[in-house]
């Protein structure tokens, strides 16, 4: 069981990670200790960083058959009353419009798409995979443990680590199957990490003040609930936007026991307590999940040999769904990076900057939802707070502005260079031979769009070549110049012809110059 890096945990975090791993040519395995994967509710779908980190793998036709079959499944339902979108010309049963699928909402209050600008360039530059966004947790994770597969990645399940010893140049793993070796070990094994533990990362932050409980179960009528989000003086709740779809909110504390089985009771008697009714619940679709907003980081993403991603480096509450696309680009950020110090040409000092670049993200996504959990409480100067934001987020600016956070389009990483691009994930580029620079990426290296008519910008990217693909492009369009990472974020961008800074730029993310090209995968 020896491996270069060993990933505990095969939720969507590890996979991405593992695979990530793999392009670059990293014996990597993954340790999990459950036997088999989790059936409960969690997240149903995943923001644009994440959908496209599928796309630029590959995965985008895969993902868009998920949302497809989700919205067959659905029919008429697919058009919640969130979406507000009536019936258009030549629109198909089930289908909405491009670009404005997903709005989401704050601390229940649900943006109306009608008044998000969706022209805004933040939110145009990235279309491309609005057709991949209606992916559930359970979906995805049968679409990663399937890449993995194809990449050759051994996924070992009933596997639980029990110990670990960093030496220095590696790290003695202690397992219920027997004790290994890795050279590195990184912890995606959730919010009550062992890995975390095991190597004493602190984890501060503030305490639950609620219980949250999310089910699909079968009601007995007439219930008399509401539809949507209802705010009551016992929390708040939601029914929908599926039959049988509740969730509950109640500011009683954590919950006492995480691991116990969410039971029909439970449920049944926390929506009575909430929505004030007497309302009979006769039987739960599927296992029923529950949650706080306990919000912690991670004091630091790395102690030696041993790393943290996904919740295992910072856990919060649901709201707004960023949990699962926070840790997933984790693993964008963090593959490439130990990958490229796994085969001896990381820059110095680049395994540093994952910490330093994804820390900032993680507290804003804390921040993000403490604060949701501030405008969902009971009490009078909260329900007067929620007053003030409903009216905000009522206008085209407040709309469109909270949409940009919660799809994550506006996220940026301070790297050097004045380009606007810079630090942003690379926008949708299509090319003049109809195809796009992320179908480019499949690989998992860099990529260097050339537009310039002589090709100034490959020729001086060639003696690194071995890691940067330059794809050239005769179409006259802005941006000139890209140089994308393999996490899709610009680490140069040019709008003319100036090669000022992409030789910086290339000595800084991609080493020293390797002029033979070998995809990996």
């Amino acid at each position: 069981m020896s491996a270069d890096v060993t990933v505990v945990g095969a939720g969507p975090v590890g996979l991405v990670l593992a695979a990530e791993l793999a392009l670059c040519g990293v014996r990597v395995q993954v340790l999990e200790r459950l036997t088999q994967p989790e059936t409960g509710m969690k997240a149903g779908g995943i923001n644009v960083p994440t959908a496209e980190a599928l796309d630029r793998r590959g995965l985008l036709p895969a993902a868009e058959r998920v949302q497809r079959d989700l919205l067959e499944r659905l029919g008429p339902l697919a058009r919640t009353p969130e979406d507000r979108q009536g019936d258009r010309p030549g629109e198909r049963r089930g289908e909405r419009p491009r670009g404005q699928r997903f709005t989401g909402h704050f601390a229940g209050m649900v943006l109306d798409p009608a008044l998000v600008d969706w022209s805004d360039p933040d939110l145009a530059a990235h279309t491309a995979v609005d057709g991949a966004r209606m992916v559930p947790q359970r979906e995805l994770e049968e679409l990663l443990t399937a890449h993995v597969a194809r990449l050759g990645v051994p996924v070992r399940r009933g596997v639980e680590v029990t110990g670990l010893r960093d030496t220095g140049d590696g790290v003695l793993v202690d397992t219920t199957a027997g004790p290994l070796r890795t050279g590195w070990l990184v912890g995606c094994d959730g919010g009550r990490s062992t890995v975390r533990r095991l190597a004493g990362i602190a984890f501060p932050g503030t305490d639950p003040e609620l219980t949250g409980r999310m089910a699909v179960a079968d009601l007995a009528e007439p219930h008399g609930l509401a539809d949507g989000w209802t705010w009551t003086t016992g929390g708040a709740y939601r029914c929908g936007p599926q039959p049988g779809r509740v969730v509950t909110v109640e500011f009683d504390g954590a919950p006492a026991d995480r691991s116990a089985p969410v039971t029909l009771d439970e449920v049944q008697a926390s929506l009575r307590r909430v929505s004030g009714t007497d309302v009979t619940l006769t039987a739960l679709r599927a296992p029923a999940s529950r949650w706080s907003d306990n919000a912690r980081q991670a004091e630091a993403y790395r102690a030696g040999r041993v790393l943290l991603a996904g919740d295992a480096a910072h856990v919060h509450s649901p709201f707004g769904g960023q949990g699962l696309n926070l840790g997933v680009g984790d693993a964008m950020n963090l593959g490439w990076k130990l990958g490229a110090v796994v085969a001896g040409w990381a820059p110095e000092g680049l395994l540093d900057t994952y910490d330093a670049e994804r820390r900032p993200l993680g507290a804003w996504v804390l921040d993000w939802t403490r604060a949701q959990t501030g405008v969902l409480r009971g009490d009078a100067k909260s329900a007067a707070l929620r007053e003030v934001l409903a009216d905000l987020l009522a206008t085209r600016d407040g709309a469109t502005h909270a949409v940009k956070k919660i799809s994550g389009v506006t996220q940026r990483l301070d790297l050097p260079g004045d380009h606007p691009l810079t630090g942003r994930a690379a926008p949708d580029l299509p090319l003049a031979d109809g195809s796009r620079l992320a179908d480019h990426g499949h690989d998992g290296g860099f990529l260097l769009l050339d537009r310039t008519p002589d090709g100034a910008f490959a020729r001086l990217a060639a003696p690194w070549a071995g890691r940067v693909r330059a794809v050239t492009d005769s179409g006259r369009a802005t941006p000139a110049g890209v140089l994308v990472r393999p996490d899709g974020v610009v680490a140069w961008a040019c709008d003319g012809a100036d090669t000022a800074g992409l030789e910086d730029a290339l000595h800084r993310w991609a080493g020293a110059p390797a002029p033979r090209y070998r995809p990996v995968g």
